[in-house]
């Protein structure tokens, strides 16, 4: 019997949820769908949300690549929508020296352009992500939370050293995620944004709802903001899944383990979670951790889910390894 899974997330996080989701496909039998995030702001997705609208195409890109298929056509192509300009270099003058030259492609990844092309073509961001999915053998589906862009804004205490009490409001999914002050509340603009139909439907139709890991403000979080989305989560029968994260990242310093738990409860107060899966390593003490997990309804599983090098990175093997028995778990 098929499973069907939707996960929730963007950028790094969502993509090795996804790659391990891949693992446990064949032996599951999943069929995986990706809501991810569109507030991206920064790098190349800026740019072309700054310069020419539409959706940020980063994440879904980053998305669509942990779905591509094994077969060495569709690698190739995952690794062209991967490939990012380069600056210009040139070697000239009377010094012969080497300059750096920044044109219009510097800093952009070929999938963006693609993704950003196919929406324009199609006009339709649903449809230019099934267009790239299937050239890229995708074995899932990507979907975007909304099919505008949103802006982030949190309120933040402590951003200026010199008054360490104050709250201030930043703006942009790029500065909340590099903020050195403590993210105090988070909101999305427009505040009600219209969720993805598509992506409704996929809730609705879920077995299970995965979120995480990644980050939590800024690639978690706004998922429960639009309220859309929100109200199809809650309404869904499916069972549902939080992946935590090994490590705090600057937008989420000072916060602890449970207190990333905390946070789905504050944003979305009747979430009900099935499992909260974490990393021994990452939790320490696991009974405040275990306390957080039941205040949601969950059972904590822990599992060696990182990277042997001691970075704080998730495993996608043995993430997928630890996923096997919780999503198999009452076939």
């Amino acid at each position: 019997m098929t499973i069907r899974v939707v996960a929730f997330g963007g950028g790094h996080g969502l993509s090795v949820s996804l790659r391990a989701l891949r693992r446990c496909a064949p032996e599951l039998d999943l069929d995986i769908t990706a809501v991810v995030t569109v507030g991206d702001d920064g790098g190349s997705s800026g740019r072309l949300r700054a310069e020419r609208g539409g959706l940020p195409p980063g994440d879904l890109r980053q998305a669509l690549v942990a779905l591509a298929g094994d077969h060495p056509a569709t690698r190739r192509s995952a690794g062209l929508f991967q490939h990012r300009f380069a600056e210009v270099t040139a070697t000239g003058g009377s010094n012969g020296l080497t300059t750096a030259r920044r044109d219009g492609l510097a800093g952009h990844a070929v999938g963006n352009l693609v993704l950003h092309g196919l929406m324009e073509l199609l006009g339709d961001p649903v449809a230019a992500l099934e267009h790239a999915g299937a050239m890229l053998g995708a074995v899932g589906r990507v979907l975007p939370m909304s099919c505008q862009p949103v802006g982030i804004e949190a309120q933040v205490r402590g951003v200026d050293p010199d008054h360490p009490d104050a709250v201030c409001t930043v703006r942009g999914q790029h500065q909340v995620a590099i903020t050195t002050g403590r993210v105090e509340s988070l909101r999305l603009t427009p505040q009600a944004p219209a969720a993805c139909t598509q992506a409704v439907a996929a809730i609705g139709a879920a077995d299970w709802l995965i979120f995480g890991p990644g980050s939590w403000y800024t690639s978690v979080l706004p998922h429960l903001l639009v309220p859309q989305l929100a109200a199809a989560i809650l309404a869904s029968p499916a069972r549902r899944l939080v992946t935590l994260n090994l490590a705090a990242e600057k937008e989420t310093l000072g916060l602890s383990v449970a207190d990333h738990l905390a946070a789905l409860r504050w944003y979305l107060p009747e979430l009900v979670v099935d499992f909260v899966l974490a990393d021994a390593k990452a939790v320490g003490d696991p009974e405040p951790v275990g306390r957080a997990a039941e205040s949601l309804g969950a059972r904590l599983v822990l599992a060696p889910v990182a990277v042997d090098d001691g970075t704080p990175r998730h495993d996608p093997a043995a993430l997928g390894a630890a996923l096997v028995p919780v999503l198999g778990a009452d076939r």
